[in-house]
C-alpha cells in the first residue's frame, strides 16, 4: 500500500496565487537568511565627510541626523533579518525530514550543490528530489505568508 499524499495547498487552489512570482519571493527570502547567517549583518557607515559646494536650504528648521538615521537604520535591518531567521526555523519544523534537507542542500547550506549531486547523495531520483523541493517551497511560502496573489483584470 502506497504512501497517502494530502494535498495541503488549498490557498492555492482558491486564491488566484501566482506560483511563479511566489516561488521567487521564497527563495528571495532563503538567500537573505542564508547570507544573514553566514556573515551577520554588514553594518552602514555614517558618512562624515562634508562637501566641498555650498548648499542652500530654505527655512524648513528641520534639523538633519545622519549619524542617528544610519544608526536606528541598523539596528532595525539586524531586527528584521533576526526575526527573518527565527521566522523561517519555525517554518522549517513543520516540513517533513526530507523536505527539510532538500531546502537545506538547495538553499541554506555554505557550499550549495546542484539538485543532481544532491538526489545522487540522498538516494533519490531527480524527479522526485525537484518535486519534494517544490512542495516544500509552497509550505515554507504560506507558512511565512509569502504568497503573491494575482491581480484580476479587466
Amino acid at each position: 500500500m502506497g504512501r497517502r499524499h494530502i494535498n495541503s495547498f488549498t490557498v492555492f487552489h482558491t486564491l488566484p496565487v501566482d506560483e511563479a512570482a511566489t516561488r521567487a519571493a521564497v527563495i528571495r527570502f532563503l538567500e537573505e537568511v542564508r547570507q544573514y547567517r553566514q556573515i551577520g549583518y554588514i553594518r552602514e557607515l555614517a558618512n562624515v565627510t562634508h562637501g566641498y559646494s555650498p548648499r542652500y536650504h530654505g527655512a524648513t528648521q528641520v534639523i538633519h541626523k545622519p549619524t542617528e538615521r544610519v544608526a536606528i537604520r541598523n539596528i532595525d535591518k539586524e531586527a528584521e533579518l533576526q526575526r527573518k531567521s527565527e521566522l523561517l526555523d519555525q517554518a522549517m519544523n513543520g516540513l517533513t525530514s526530507i523536505q527539510r534537507e532538500v531546502i537545506e542542500r538547495s538553499y541554506l547550506d555554505d557550499e550549495r550543490e546542484y539538485d543532481f549531486i544532491s538526489c545522487g547523495e540522498m538516494g533519490i531520483s531527480d524527479r522526485t528530489y525537484r518535486r519534494i523541493k517544490s512542495t516544500a517551497l509552497k509550505l515554507l511560502a504560506i507558512a511565512m505568508k509569502l504568497e503573491v496573489v494575482r491581480e484580476h483584470r479587466k
